[in-house]
């Protein structure tokens, strides 16, 4: 495991704790905009690997669901 996996597991873990789908949006566009330096290095192992964690991180917050208040209250019908 080299320290790529290790940065991606935890921010993975802290996002999924947090589990606010817009972050993991963010996290993965950042992963893809950092890739496009390092494909043009010709740094391709880095660079695939940033590409396949920006997918998980954007198929995350495609899974994960916001957390929403329910602005209705039901009334009992009981007279």
């Amino acid at each position: 495991m080299k320290l790529q996996d290790i940065v991606f597991l935890a921010m993975f873990s802290v996002l999924f704790s947090i589990r606010i789908p817009k972050l993991f949006l963010v996290a993965g566009i950042l992963c893809y905009i950092l890739a496009i330096p390092l494909f043009s290095a010709w740094i391709f192992f880095t660079a695939e690997r940033l590409i396949w964690y920006g997918s998980v991180f954007i198929l995350a917050s495609l899974i994960i669901p916001e957390k929403r208040q329910c602005a209705v209250k039901y009334k009992s019908k009981r007279r």
